[in-house]
């Protein structure tokens, strides 16, 4: 009979950029992979090793940059921001086993392993290329520090890369006078020697269409992969990687190549590999040990923004590398999380800070549910809506999961002193239950969350159904004349009640692991894995009492989740304004500062701008809203049957009394939007601009309530 080889998990999510703090798509991505992770934890036998690792991604020009502009070195910044990881970490319940930085000895040690190995195979190359130069700086710039009139729609101030206004692509060198975001001062082209990874080897391409075959990618990706390395005979689209960048740069120096350092994104990825090498390190062992095994197992968890690095050039540069290096197993992609079907925004305040959100005290695990809820193994975006948000988690996870505890519990403690009855495991309801274990594994296993949390809340339903078929209350109210017979048909009851919660708990446990923790406590049981759940409770098990295990979210506590978030996006977006403005009085061009305010403006038809129903409205009523510092509450006359509320942030510029009687153009068909302080059911309209001040629109005279403008 031969023997099981233990298992060796090496699982990663996308390091983080280290210039600034987590969003809520980093959380998104951690919850995944974590729930993912603990569900492996909870099948590992004694000898398997799993081990689940993160970094900052910390070197780059941006990096250097922000750091100068915060007068402290790179290091320092990296410091800084490494201090704000553990707070969302652990406030979500996320169970790396390390977290290392990309600017540590293992991944200068590491990288430059990788790079000479791929140079001794014959896959590095060097050529001059020409590329803009800032004088004042002096330095090289990136694409997207250089700014410039598009050659395409001639838009002022788009990047280097890329419009924003038409959508054009083209080189930096194309732009029509180019500037440098950093100095304002006009590049000049300069040539530099750079170095290269032949991605485009046919040794790669052979590889990577081999690699890609397997099931080791959702289809999406793979399809997408077959596109660059050229289908049915096409001629391939990969292109060689320029893994170089000159000095200054804050990253690490090329060997042999003074004042070269690589590309941060050669390094980053090899990151993984140095945060595992330093959790190994503390156990006394060695990554050449780890890797070599033939049978570990290599996942990656990314967002579909990154896809290119890694499924081209990271698991080419990890096959070219050689022993011990392992090329990845599979590569999780998934979609962007977006916020009330629109895509998260600085500028428009939508979403979500996860730093917020617990700062808040909202519990961590209702975000972990809810995201499991909507998650699956196919690459799309997740949308985050407050209302579905509240009415989701309140309904499952409280009206439904711990319900039935909740309900059960009470009549066990008062007629059966805790105690499980002896004739309850093998009842239908939680037989079925039971009997589906391997299903819910399956589905998590394959990251099917959505519908694992689906299958889990049917069975929910079904307890909470049996609980009030069989109306336990009316047998407990005459419980001194209880027979023998209804009396052990109370107590199975409540017992299978109380198994069906631990079989929902253990399903649950890679989702929620804090209530689940709590409901073993309730249960008096271990930690519970998977095998547990074909040990159903013994017969006279004592339970401890129960202690409530999850309230309700209030939905206040969302409306200030969403008003912190929209106060906190403005004050950026003011500060982000003003250093544009700045940027613009450099450069010494009010002219050129109203042609980015004016040409770059995203053109509409006349067709668009009747979509918005623009009234007439004159202002009966306004008042200060208690608790805001920028909103005056109005009431404004439309000429409909009753007026309409509004609230304006216009409290800076006016006092309440100014404004009765006065005439205002109001968006009449703006949907309704739910604040803290009241439903506002349209918007006034007012002016401001670089200067300081509020402007209200006003008609001319003789207009009247409810005339359409035009």
């Amino acid at each position: 009979m031969s023997q099981i080889s233990p298992r060796k998990l090496f699982i990663t999510t996308a390091l983080p950029y280290a210039n600034g703090v987590f969003h809520i798509g980093h959380i998104m991505e951690y919850i995944q992979a974590d729930i993912w992770v603990r569900h492996q934890r909870m099948q590992l036998g004694e000898d398997d090793r799993l081990y689940f690792v993160g970094a900052d991604d910390v070197h780059g020009a941006p990096i250097m940059l922000k750091a100068e502009a915060e007068g402290l070195t790179p290091q320092e910044l990296v410091v800084k921001i490494a201090a704000t990881r553990p707070k969302c970490l652990n406030g979500f319940h996320i169970s790396f086993d390390h977290w290392h930085s990309t600017d540590s000895p293992e991944n200068v040690a590491l990288s430059r392993d990788i790079y000479q190995r791929l140079k001794k195979g014959g896959l590095i190359s060097n050529k001059t290329i020409e590329q803009f130069f800032d004088p004042v700086k002096n330095m090289f710039l990136p694409d997207r520090y250089i700014k410039g009139e598009c050659p395409r729609c001639h838009a002022p101030d788009q990047y280097g890369d890329a419009c924003e206004h038409c959508g054009a692509v083209y080189n930096a060198t194309e732009l029509i006078s180019p500037y440098s975001t950093l100095s304002s001062a006009a590049p000049i082209l300069k040539q530099s020697e750079h170095y290269f990874f032949r991605l485009s080897d046919p040794r790669c391409l052979e590889f990577l269409r081999d690699w890609i075959k397997g099931g080791r990618l959702q289809s999406e990706v793979e399809n997408k992969i077959r596109e660059w390395l050229g289908k049915d005979g096409e001629e391939s689209k990969i292109v060689d990687w320029d893994i170089s960048r000159d000095a200054p740069y804050f990253g690490i120096e090329i060997p042999d190549a003074p004042g070269k350092y690589f590309y941060v994104w050669l390094d980053a990825p090899i990151g993984y590999l140095a945060s595992l090498k330093a959790r190994l390190m503390q156990e006394g062992l060695t990554l050449e040990d780890f890797l070599s095994d033939p049978g570990i197992e290599q996942y990656h968890f990314i967002g579909k923004d990154i896809v290119y690095f890694h499924t081209l050039f990271w698991p080419a540069m990890l096959k070219f590398s050689g022993a011990p290096y392992h090329v990845p197993d599979n590569v999780f992609v998934h979609g962007f999380i977006t916020f009330s079907g629109e895509k998260m925004s600085k500028s428009r305040g939508t979403g979500i800070s996860p730093e917020l959100y617990l700062d808040l005290g909202l519990n961590p695990e209702w975000l972990r549910y809810y995201l499991a809820a909507k998650l699956n193994d196919r690459v799309e975006d997740l949308d985050f809506n407050p209302d579905d948000f509240v009415a989701r988690v309140n309904s499952d996870l409280i009206g439904k999961y711990v319900n039935i505890a909740s309900r059960a519990a009470p009549f066990l403690k008062k007629h059966f002193d805790n105690k499980l009855g002896q004739d309850f495991a093998g009842l239908p309801v939680v037989r079925e239950i039971r009997e589906e274990a391997q299903t819910i594994i399956g589905l998590i296993n394959k990251r099917q969350f959505s519908q694992a949390v689906r299958g889990i809340m049917e069975f929910a339903d079904q307890v909470n159904a049996y609980w009030d078929q069989q109306a336990p209350w009316v047998l407990a109210k005459r419980f001194d004349v209880l027979s023998e017979a209804e009396r052990t048909l109370l107590h199975n009851t409540c017992s299978v009640a109380l198994e069906a919660f631990r079989l929902l708990s253990l399903y649950l446990k890679p989702i929620l692991p804090r209530l689940v923790t709590d409901a073993e406590r309730f249960l008096n049981i271990a930690p519970m894995c998977w095998r547990d759940a074909q040990a159903p409770l013994a017969a006279g098990h004592v339970i401890n009492e129960y202690q409530h295990l999850m309230k309700r979210i209030d939905p206040k506590q969302i409306d200030q989740l969403l008003e912190a978030q929209q106060a906190t996006m403005e004050q950026a977006g003011g500060e982000a304004k003003e250093k544009t403005e700045k940027q613009n009085s450099s450069r010494g061009g009010e002219k050129k500062t109203a042609e980015a305010k004016t040409a770059g403006v995203t053109t509409i038809s006349a067709d668009d701008f009747a979509k918005i129903d623009l009234r007439v409205g004159r202002i009966i009523h306004a008042e200060a809203v208690e608790g805001a510092d920028k909103l005056l509450k109005i009431m404004v006359d439309l000429g409909e049957e009753k007026p309409r509320t509004v609230f304006a942030g216009i409290k800076s510029a006016y006092r309440p009394e100014q404004l009765i009687g006065r005439l205002t153009p109001v968006v009449a068909n703006l949907a309704p939007r739910k604040m803290k302080f009241g439903v506002s059911e349209g918007m006034v309209l007012a002016a401001s601009g670089s200067e300081l001040g509020i402007y209200l629109l006003q008609p001319d005279s003789g207009a009247q309530p409810g005339m359409k403008i035009k």
